[in-house]
Protein backbone atom coordinates (compact mmCIF):
# COMPACT_ATOMS: atom_id res chain seq x y z
CA UNK A 1 0.00 0.00 0.00
CA UNK A 2 1.32 3.44 -0.94
CA UNK A 3 1.81 6.13 1.67
CA UNK A 4 -0.92 8.73 1.49
CA UNK A 5 0.25 12.34 1.47
CA UNK A 6 -0.12 14.02 4.84
CA UNK A 7 -2.88 16.61 4.94
CA UNK A 8 -1.45 19.35 7.14
CA UNK A 9 -3.63 21.78 9.03
CA UNK A 10 -3.54 25.20 7.36
CA UNK A 11 -2.43 26.56 10.74
CA UNK A 12 0.92 24.77 10.48
CA UNK A 13 1.44 24.47 6.74
CA UNK A 14 4.24 27.06 6.74
CA UNK A 15 6.27 24.85 9.07
CA UNK A 16 5.75 21.93 6.69
CA UNK A 17 7.06 24.07 3.84
CA UNK A 18 10.13 24.72 5.98
CA UNK A 19 10.47 20.96 6.40
CA UNK A 20 10.65 20.60 2.64
CA UNK A 21 13.62 22.99 2.69
CA UNK A 22 15.21 20.83 5.40
CA UNK A 23 14.77 17.67 3.35
CA UNK A 24 16.30 19.40 0.34
CA UNK A 25 19.22 20.55 2.51
CA UNK A 26 19.81 16.96 3.61
CA UNK A 27 19.67 15.74 0.02
CA UNK A 28 22.20 18.37 -1.05
CA UNK A 29 24.62 17.38 1.71
CA UNK A 30 24.33 13.68 0.87
CA UNK A 31 24.57 14.33 -2.87
CA UNK A 32 27.67 16.48 -2.35
CA UNK A 33 29.26 13.69 -0.34
CA UNK A 34 28.44 11.16 -3.08
CA UNK A 35 29.99 13.39 -5.72
CA UNK A 36 33.17 13.93 -3.70
CA UNK A 37 32.69 17.60 -2.82
CA UNK A 38 35.33 18.94 -0.44
CA UNK A 39 34.13 18.86 3.17
CA UNK A 40 34.95 22.54 3.87
CA UNK A 41 32.50 23.49 1.10
CA UNK A 42 29.80 21.33 2.66
CA UNK A 43 30.61 22.73 6.10
CA UNK A 44 30.11 26.27 4.82
CA UNK A 45 26.69 25.26 3.48
CA UNK A 46 25.73 23.66 6.80
CA UNK A 47 26.68 26.90 8.57
CA UNK A 48 24.71 28.97 6.05
CA UNK A 49 21.59 26.81 6.35
CA UNK A 50 21.76 26.82 10.16
CA UNK A 51 22.18 30.59 10.38
CA UNK A 52 19.66 31.55 7.68
CA UNK A 53 16.96 28.99 8.26
CA UNK A 54 17.18 26.07 10.64
CA UNK A 55 18.00 27.93 13.87
CA UNK A 56 14.98 30.25 13.53
CA UNK A 57 12.75 27.36 12.41
CA UNK A 58 13.62 25.39 15.56
CA UNK A 59 13.01 28.44 17.78
CA UNK A 60 9.62 29.06 16.17
CA UNK A 61 8.49 25.46 16.61
CA UNK A 62 9.54 25.45 20.24
CA UNK A 63 7.96 28.79 21.16
CA UNK A 64 4.82 28.50 19.03
CA UNK A 65 4.07 24.82 19.60
CA UNK A 66 6.23 22.72 21.91
CA UNK A 67 6.21 25.08 24.89
CA UNK A 68 2.40 25.40 24.96
CA UNK A 69 1.81 22.05 26.63
CA UNK A 70 3.71 21.35 29.81
CA UNK A 71 4.81 17.77 30.26
CA UNK A 72 3.98 16.65 26.72
CA UNK A 73 6.45 13.85 25.94
CA UNK A 74 6.20 14.21 22.17
CA UNK A 75 6.92 17.95 22.36
CA UNK A 76 9.87 17.17 24.64
CA UNK A 77 11.14 14.68 22.06
CA UNK A 78 10.93 17.44 19.44
CA UNK A 79 13.00 19.77 21.66
CA UNK A 80 15.51 16.99 22.37
CA UNK A 81 15.93 16.28 18.66
CA UNK A 82 16.43 19.99 17.96
CA UNK A 83 19.20 20.02 20.57
CA UNK A 84 20.80 16.88 19.11
CA UNK A 85 20.87 18.44 15.64
CA UNK A 86 22.32 21.68 16.99
CA UNK A 87 24.94 19.71 18.94
CA UNK A 88 25.88 17.83 15.77
CA UNK A 89 26.33 21.12 13.89
CA UNK A 90 28.40 22.53 16.77
CA UNK A 91 30.64 19.43 16.68
CA UNK A 92 31.18 19.86 12.94
CA UNK A 93 32.15 23.48 13.56
CA UNK A 94 34.59 22.61 16.31
CA UNK A 95 36.23 19.73 14.43
CA UNK A 96 38.13 20.79 11.33
CA UNK A 97 38.89 17.12 10.67
CA UNK A 98 35.27 15.95 10.68
CA UNK A 99 34.73 12.88 8.52
CA UNK A 100 32.26 12.43 5.68
CA UNK A 101 30.22 10.12 7.92
CA UNK A 102 29.56 12.96 10.35
CA UNK A 103 27.98 15.07 7.60
CA UNK A 104 25.95 12.10 6.42
CA UNK A 105 24.78 11.46 9.99
CA UNK A 106 23.66 15.10 10.31
CA UNK A 107 21.61 14.81 7.12
CA UNK A 108 20.02 11.54 8.28
CA UNK A 109 19.30 12.96 11.74
CA UNK A 110 17.47 15.91 10.21
CA UNK A 111 15.46 13.66 7.86
CA UNK A 112 14.44 11.43 10.77
CA UNK A 113 13.45 14.46 12.82
CA UNK A 114 11.33 15.97 10.04
CA UNK A 115 9.54 12.66 9.53
CA UNK A 116 8.82 12.48 13.27
CA UNK A 117 7.38 15.98 13.30
CA UNK A 118 5.30 15.52 10.15
CA UNK A 119 3.99 12.03 10.90
CA UNK A 120 3.67 12.04 14.69
CA UNK A 121 4.23 15.34 16.49
CA UNK A 122 2.30 17.77 14.29
CA UNK A 123 -0.83 15.56 14.02
CA UNK A 124 -0.66 15.15 17.81
CA UNK A 125 -0.42 18.91 18.37
CA UNK A 126 -3.23 19.59 15.89
CA UNK A 127 -5.43 17.34 18.02
CA UNK A 128 -4.56 18.66 21.48
CA UNK A 129 -3.91 22.38 21.00
CA UNK A 130 -6.96 24.64 21.22
CA UNK A 131 -8.07 26.13 17.92
CA UNK A 132 -7.28 29.62 19.25
CA UNK A 133 -3.65 28.59 19.74
CA UNK A 134 -3.46 27.12 16.24
CA UNK A 135 -4.99 30.29 14.80
CA UNK A 136 -2.38 32.43 16.54
CA UNK A 137 0.39 30.14 15.22
CA UNK A 138 -0.92 30.58 11.68
CA UNK A 139 -1.20 34.36 12.07
CA UNK A 140 2.36 34.64 13.35
CA UNK A 141 3.81 32.42 10.62
CA UNK A 142 1.89 34.24 7.89
CA UNK A 143 3.16 37.59 9.12
CA UNK A 144 6.77 36.49 9.69
CA UNK A 145 7.09 34.42 6.52
CA UNK A 146 5.16 36.06 3.69
CA UNK A 147 7.23 33.96 1.26
CA UNK A 148 8.78 30.53 1.88
CA UNK A 149 12.49 30.26 2.61
CA UNK A 150 14.54 30.33 -0.58
CA UNK A 151 17.83 28.51 -0.42
CA UNK A 152 19.94 30.65 -2.72
CA UNK A 153 23.32 29.36 -1.60
CA UNK A 154 25.77 30.20 -4.38
CA UNK A 155 28.17 27.23 -4.21
CA UNK A 156 26.21 24.35 -5.73
CA UNK A 157 28.63 21.64 -4.56
CA UNK A 158 25.94 18.99 -4.93
CA UNK A 159 25.85 19.37 -8.72
CA UNK A 160 28.38 17.47 -10.76
CA UNK A 161 30.47 19.97 -12.70
CA UNK A 162 31.49 18.88 -16.20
Amino acid sequence: MKNKPIKRSPHMVELSKDHHAGLLFSWKVKEGLKRGAELPRIKMYVDYFWAHHLKVHFQEEEVLLFNRIEGDTLSQQGRNEHQAIQNRINRLNSNENAAKDEYHELAELLIKHIRFEERILFPHLEQILPSSALTSVEAYLTQQHPVPFKDNYADEFWIEKK
